[in-house]
């Protein structure tokens, strides 16, 4: 099974199946993943959906684009290797992918 493992602020880890095709937001919410609240729906136009990616996974999945930038450069606990997951196009090849869920979502 191919899997992602979301991590909260307090180090609670939450493995959930990956399922390719689908967005990481998509993935969180079908799975409860708690700190992912996804108010918008996936549109880039909140922030609640904002995961920290491992460095390491960083050129695997990619870097942020203009519309998460607009998003990500209001808030605070923003880290270079920041995404808002609902631009995040799960693939097959990101099995063991971990992120950090930040404490407060803007």
């Amino acid at each position: 099974m191919t899997v992602v493992t979301f991590v909260s602020h307090d180090g609670e880890k939450h493995e959930v199946p990956l399922e390719e095709g689908q967005s990481l937001m998509r993935i969180a919410v079908n799975n409860a993943v708690p700190g992912i609240d996804a108010d918008c729906g996936g549109e880039a136009a909140c922030g609640t959906c904002h995961v920290i990616v491992d460095p390491q996974w960083s050129d695997v999945v990619g870097l942020s684009g203009a519309s998460e930038e607009e998003m990500l450069s209001m808030n605070p606990e923003r880290l270079p290797t920041s995404r808002l997951s609902c631009q995040m196009t799960a693939s097959a090849d990101w099995d063991g992918l971990t992120v950090q869920v930040p404490e407060f979502q803007m």
